[in-house]
């Protein structure tokens, strides 16, 4: 059993039983860098307001470089009754200069210091997020431009509704993307405030200096309630709510992916890199990629729930609970990574069957809205048109034909409005160019969505 820093009040050791039990080294080791570049950044601000000395922060900082090559190098010793990574660290630095490291911690907490280290590790690790997802934002736009001409059925309630162009569909999942970006640089604000300075809950009474701290840190503020900085971990809850949100849309993708690759629809062949077998039926591909994002949707939304409700009752400030706070935020955030990254891998090798698409896109009463829409122009209101079309569809399905295999005086049974043109106005490309309405499906309109994306793609890479 290891000595603790808190030995003074107790009469006796720490059993070794509540060691294990309280100990989060397993979880949090993977700190070390941020622990020792925030140990460092406060080390100068004390030497700079001459709360210790120059000669003292310079044998402190060359120690701090001393532990973090030797963890770096596999050459660390870590033990579960020091507790955490800033008791290794700080116990390692006892051993490596003597008593001055005892001088680390002044105007310091453990509250606190892990709050900026997790700080530290969010802003790193929300930029290799946006990074991740501006390259699978890049694979959904390269996909929509070369399936510009590609057509397949769109869907509502699982059940074929409008032919829509595939193009369109990617662009779909590149809108979602983007807005899950555009949340993790909006959490990266909120994680990027700086809260050393607060110690405990209530501040301290040395004359240190936050602001420089924070700019040796990088942050762009300090945190400005001291119990708040010590006891928030709504930066950490934010990060995992917006990694269960993109974990969301991962998942749709992959339920259409599982979809496709179906027998029944047949739309596209999952590469055999990215698909397994099945260990008795030898005739098997199976989608497990998709299949596992798809699960591993609900391990993230069990990571957010598990730090709501982690923090959902505790008083100000500081409780031990919030130990628990880390692992399912590295947890969720590390998941979400590797289902990004896999993703991007995928889907660049994913064959598409565009004639089985198009067959299925022009089939199945797809213009049947279009067929309403030409009764509009003719001068019929639309509940009405709505209600004739109706009537043409049960006709259909009865002769098994399509509306547009009608012969005219089929059609014209049910609305004398109509006319030889209306073959034009249920061509299922005609359809679908139709749809020009901002946001639409039509070709042109896609076209410039998907140069507008290359462009904001492109900006944000010189940015």
């Amino acid at each position: 059993m290891s000595d603790k820093p808190w030995d003074g009040r107790f009469s006796e050791k720490t059993d070794r039983s509540v060691e294990d039990f309280t100990a989060s080294i397993d979880v949090d080791r993977r700190l070390y860098i941020h622990d020792i570049e925030g140990s460092v950044a406060h080390c100068r601000m004390l030497a700079t307001t001459g709360i210790i000395t120059a000669e003292e922060a310079s044998d402190l900082i060359q120690g701090l470089g001393r532990i973090k090559r030797e963890i770096e190098h596999g050459d660390f010793e870590f033990d579960p009754g020091l507790e955490d990574i800033h008791m290794h660290i700080e116990t390692r630095l006892v051993q490596e200069v003597g008593k001055v490291a005892q001088k680390l911690h002044t105007a310091r907490s453990r509250n606190d210091q892990v709050a900026v280290d997790v700080r530290l590790y969010l802003r790193e690790e929300l930029l290799r997020l946006i990074t991740d997802l501006t390259a699978l934002r890049r694979v959904m736009v390269d996909l929509a431009k070369t399936h510009i001409e590609t057509v397949l059925p769109g869907y509502t309630h699982l059940q074929r509704a409008q032919p829509i162009l595939l193009a369109h569909h990617f662009m779909a999942y590149y809108d979602m993307l983007t807005r899950d970006a555009e949340r993790f640089r909006d959490a990266w604000r909120r994680v990027d405030v700086m809260p050393l300075g607060s110690a405990a809950l209530a501040g301290t009474p040395y004359p240190i200096d936050r602001e420089y701290t924070a700019e040796l840190l990088g942050f762009s503020q300090v945190s400005s309630n001291s119990l708040d900085a010590v006891a928030d971990r709504d930066f950490a809850i934010e990060c995992v709510a917006a990694a269960s949100i993109c974990m969301m849309h991962l998942s749709r993708l992959s339920e259409e992916l599982i979809l496709w690759s179906s027998a029944e629809f047949g739309f596209i062949e999952l590469p055999d890199a990215f698909a397994t077998g099945s260990s008795i039926m030898p005739q098997k591909k199976n989608p497990d990629v998709p299949e596992l994002v798809r699960g591993k949707t609900g391990r993230v939304y069990g990571d957010l729930m598990a730090l709501l409700t982690m923090m959902k009752a505790l008083p100000l400030a500081y409780n031990r609970d919030m130990q628990e706070d880390k692992e399912p935020l590295f947890d969720a955030l590390d998941t979400l990574k590797s289902c990004i990254r896999i993703t991007t891998k995928m889907l660049p090798r994913m064959i598409v069957n565009t004639e089985r698409m198009m067959s299925a896109g022009s089939s199945g009463y797809l213009n049947a809205t279009d067929l309403a829409d030409y009764l509009v122009t003719k001068g019929m209101a639309f509940r009405e048109a709505h209600n004739c079309v109706g009537r043409a569809v049960g006709y259909a399905c009865t002769e098994g034909k399509e509306l547009h295999e009608m012969d005219l005086d089929e059609l014209k049974g049910f609305s004398n409005l109509i006319q030889e043109d209306v073959y034009d106005a249920l061509e299922t490309r005609h359809t679908i160019d139709r749809r020009n309405s901002s946001g639409g499906t039509a070709t042109a309109l896609v076209r410039k969505a998907i140069e507008a994306a290359e462009t904001a793609l492109d900006k944000e890479v010189q940015t």
